[in-house]
């Protein structure tokens, strides 16, 4: 029986995952990408490969960098699972806001109990989305995106239902918050300024607000 990964082994593989995802066109990814995602020495990175290599769980060839094996990818998917269970389960039931719960996650993410995460999800009544909009992957590591578009590239006139951050960094979502930008809000384009690409747009038809291009860039919106 092949031994279940440990944190660290969990953590290099969900970061693999999350770069392949954000770059789909690359090939492989990089030992150096991989060591700033996880802000570690490159020569760690190299040896933590080797080893998650020996066991399976990775594929790397030289000068394209490294991919996940079909059972690295269902751990990746796995453990990605459990972060975004968590996190449903401290906003909605623990009163956690969703600036406050990647840190704790990221420590419950690790609990090795397949009935545990079962009973979570039915609990928490199979949730599909996580507190920042992002995807939860199925038991059996199916995870389906929701089709949406970046605000930024919206035109005036044309809106949508706020329903993910790209984001979700603790200044990024508490700058969102007193904002007025939560998952749900509905926003429509008012105006798209040409010398910056900054927007005026109104939410929920109560107001008017103004946002930068990068914040725009940072959220996507439902139709």
């Amino acid at each position: 029986m092949t031994p279940m990964p440990s944190h660290t082994e969990e953590n290099y593989l969900k970061a693999v995952f999350k770069l392949a995802e954000a770059e789909p066109d690359t090939v492989g990814v990089s030992t150096n990408r991989i060591a700033a995602a996880l802000d570690t020495r490159a020569a760690s990175v190299t040896d933590m490969l080797r080893r998650l290599a020996e066991k399976g769980l990775l594929a790397y060839e030289r000068y394209r960098g490294v991919q996940l094996t079909p059972a690295g990818r269902q751990v990746a998917l796995l453990t990605i699972r459990k972060h975004r269970l968590w996190e449903v389960f401290l906003v909605q039931q623990l009163g956690f806001s969703w600036d406050e719960v990647h840190e704790v996650a990221e420590e419950l993410e690790h609990v090795q109990s397949p009935l545990l995460m079962r009973r979570l999800d039915a609990f928490l009544g199979h949730p599909t989305l996580d507190p920042h909009g992002d995807p939860i992957p199925t038991e059996d590591g199916a995870m389906r995106r929701p089709s949406t578009r970046l605000l930024a590239d919206l035109l005036a006139g044309e809106g949508g239902t706020l329903a993910a951050v790209r984001n979700t960094s603790v200044p990024f979502l508490q700058y969102l918050a007193k904002a007025g930008l939560q998952l749900g809000t509905e926003i429509k384009v008012i105006e798209k300024v040409a010398f910056d690409n900054s927007l005026e747009i109104s939410l929920n038809c109560e107001r008017n607000a103004f946002i930068s291009a990068e914040v725009s860039r940072n959220l996507f919106v439902t139709a």
